[in-house]
């Protein structure tokens, strides 16, 4: 994988972020030396609290007694919140889907927007990581130089005349 060009994984990162909201191209300008694992942390962060609101939202659908909608609408809004803070734009708009069936008491309603939300989560999840993957593999390409790179910059500085 080395051997793409810091181009090619360029444009592989533009199209991953295209999935995203501006608020997560933000994010990435909040990353600099002091803090280069940023955006990494608050991702990290944001799937640990999203799964732990999809487990809550599911355990309520589960039970054949639930009528809590109001703590549906809680977690909804809270998730709402943390996707539309990364950039999620595709989770947030399935939030509000399933809100406004939570708020008509639309059981299969929710249970199909849950469906829906899992699976729009397994699918940020999995292109979150493939975008960090490419980012790694840019700053390899951009730092790592191989022999033929090395021996040819060392021919080109002894090719340049030296100015006192």
């Amino acid at each position: 994988m080395l051997g793409l060009s810091v181009e090619r994984l360029r444009a592989d990162m533009n199209r991953l972020l295209a999935l995203l909201f501006h608020q997560f191209l933000q994010l990435q300008q909040l990353q600099d030396e002091s803090s280069p694992n940023f955006v990494s942390e608050v991702v990290n962060i944001y799937f640990h609290e999203s799964e732990k609101l999809l487990r809550n939202l599911r355990a309520l659908l589960v039970d054949k007694e639930f009528s809590d909608y109001k703590k549906m609408g809680t977690h909804l809004n809270q998730f709402m919140g943390s996707s539309s803070s990364i950039g999620a734009q595709r989770i947030r708009n399935v939030c509000v889907a399933f809100r406004a069936a939570s708020d008509q008491n639309n059981r299969p309603g929710c249970i199909r927007a849950l469906e829906l939300l899992e699976y729009e989560y397994c699918y940020l999840k999995n292109k979150l990581h493939e975008l960090f993957q490419i980012e790694q593999q840019r700053i390899l390409a951009a730092t790592v130089r191989y022999p033929m790179q090395q021996q040819h910059h060392q021919q080109q500085q002894h090719q340049q005349p030296n100015n006192p």
